[in-house]
C-alpha cells in the first residue's frame, strides 16, 4: 500500500546549516524535533497491534535485548509527517555524499519519488518502528540496511524522559575508519530530541581526498526504567 500524501511538517523550527555541518565534521546531529505530549502520543502506540507489521524479540535474533515493532501503511500521522518533511531536507546532504565519494546515482528532492524507487525495486515494506527497552535491555551495534537501495541517513527520536522515565540506555555511535581503531561516541538526547545519522558509511575527507568511513549505532544497557524510541528510515525494505 502507497503511503499518503497528507502530512504535516515537523512541529519545530530546524536549523538544516548546522545539521549538515555537523554531519559533516562528527558524523552525527542533534535537534529537537517533538514536543513531550507528541512522545507520549507515539509511545502509547506500542501496544496498538493494528498499527505495525511485525514484531521482534532482539535476544532472539542475538540483537540485544528489547523489542520493537514496524510500522505497517498507512502510517500514523506523525510519524508520516516527520518522514515525509525531513526527506528533502536531507537529499542534498545525502547527494553531496555521493559525489564527495565519486558513487553513482542522485536521489529525488521528494520522499515520494524516492519510495517509488524502493518499490519498484521490490523494496515495498515501511521501515519506521517504535523500540522499548526495559531494565537491562540493549541494542547491539547495527547497520539498518533492508535492501539494495539504501538512503546514507536516518534518525532517532526519544520519546522517553533521562533519569525520570529510565536511566543508563544511552544512544551509541561507533567509527571504523581504514587501518585505524575504532571510535566510538555517546550521544546524549532530551525527550523529544532527534539524533540524525549515518545509515552503513560517511565521507571524511583524507590526504587524497574523501574515503568512506563504516558507521554503526546501538544503545548501551538501560539500567532502570523504560525506554521508548520511534525510528525514521527513509529507504523501505524488501
Amino acid at each position: 500500500m502507497r503511503p499518503r500524501r497528507n502530512a504535516k511538517p515537523p512541529p519545530d523550527p530546524v536549523d538544516w546549516r548546522e545539521i549538515a555541518a555537523s554531519l559533516d565534521e562528527r558524523g552525527y546531529a542533534t535537534t529537537p524535533l517533538l514536543a513531550r505530549e507528541e512522545c507520549g502520543a507515539v509511545a502509547a502506540l506500542y501496544p496498538r497491534e493494528e498499527s505495525f507489521r511485525r514484531r521482534v524479540i532482539m535476544q532472539r535474533h542475538a540483537f540485544g535485548r528489547g523489542e520493537y515493532k514496524y510500522f505497517k501503511y498507512p502510517l500514523p500521522g506523525v510519524v508520516e509527517g516527520l518522514r515525509e518533511a525531513i526527506y528533502p531536507r536531507l537529499a542534498p546532504i545525502a547527494n553531496r555524499w555521493r559525489e564527495r565519494l565519486k558513487e553513482d546515482g542522485r536521489f529525488p528532492p521528494s520522499l515520494a519519488a524516492y519510495l517509488d524507487e524502493c518499490h519498484k525495486a521490490g523494496q515495498e515494506r515501511p521501515t519506521p518502528l517504535l523500540l522499548k527497552y526495559g531494565s537491562g535491555d540493549y541494542n547491539c551495534l547495527h547497520q539498518d540496511l533492508y535492501g539494495e537501495l539504501v538512503f546514507p541517513l536516518q534518525l532517532t527520536v526519544l520519546l522517553s524522559a533521562p533519569e525520570e522515565d529510565f536511566t543508563g540506555g544511552e544512544f551509541l555511535l561507533v567509527e571504523q575508519r581504514p587501518r585505524a581503531q575504532s571510535r566510538a561516541e555517546v550521544v546524549p538526547l532530551q525527550q523529544g530530541e532527534a539524533v540524525i545519522f549515518p545509515v552503513h558509511h560517511r565521507p571524511v575527507e583524507g590526504a587524497r581526498g574523501a574515503y568512506r568511513v563504516t558507521m554503526r549505532h546501538g544503545v548501551s544497557r538501560l539500567r532502570s526504567g523504560q525506554r521508548y524510541t520511534l525510528g525514521i528510515i527513509f529507504h523501505d525494505a524488501a
